[in-house]
C-alpha cells in the first residue's frame, strides 16, 4: 500500500515542503546538483537534511544523510517514510550508502517518495530500492532502546 493510499497526504505534503525547504540550503559548489531530504519519525516529527559537498570530494555528506543526524539528535529510532527531492530528467533516488544507512532505521516496508521541485515522481520501499538488505536484525545483539 503506497503512503497516499493510506491518507497520508498532509504527511506528504509537510515532506515535501520540508525537503523541498532543505534543498534550497545545499551546500553544492561542484556538482550544482542540490538534493534535500525528509524524515518522518515514529513520532510523527519531520526530520530534514541536504547535501554539504566539500572539495576534497569524498567528505561531502548526502541530504539523508544529514537528517538521519538529525533524526537521532532528537531522539528518533524509527523511519516511518523517507522524501528525497533532487532536480534533472532522472529520479534523485538515494545512493546506495544512504539505502544501508536508511535500513539502520527503516524496514523493507519504509515508504520512499522521490520528488522534484515541482512534486512527486515516483514512490518505492526501502525493500525494493536494498533488496535483500543486512541490518541490525542480522546482529545478535540487543535492539538499542530509545533515549528519553
Amino acid at each position: 500500500m503506497t503512503i497516499e493510499a493510506r491518507g497520508d497526504i498532509p504527511v506528504v505534503k509537510a515532506l515535501f515542503d520540508a525537503a523541498r525547504a532543505a534543498r534550497e540550503c545545499a551546500h553544492a559548489p561542484y556538482s550544482r546538483f542540490k538534493v534535500g531530504a525528509a524524515l518522518l519519525d515514529e513520532q510523527g516529527r519531520i526530520h530534514a537534511g541536504c547535501n554539504v559537498e566539500n572539495a576534497a570530494y569524498p567528505q561531502g555528506v548526502c541530504a539523508e544523510a544529514g537528517a538521519l543526524s538529525a533524526l537521532v539528535l532528537a531522539g528518533g529510532t524509527r523511519l516511518q517514510a523517507v522524501l528525497v527531492v533532487g532536480a534533472g530528467d532522472k529520479l534523485c533516488t538515494p545512493c546506495g550508502g544512504c539505502r544501508q544507512k536508511l535500513r539502520e532505521f527503516g524496514a523493507d516496508t519504509l515508504p520512499v517518495l522521490i520528488a522534484d521541485p515541482t512534486g512527486l515522481r515516483a514512490q518505492f520501499t526501502l525493500g525494493e530500492l536494498l533488496p535483500e538488505s543486512f541490518g541490525p536484525d542480522h546482529l545478535d545483539t540487543p535492539a538499542p532502546e530509545a533515549r528519553p
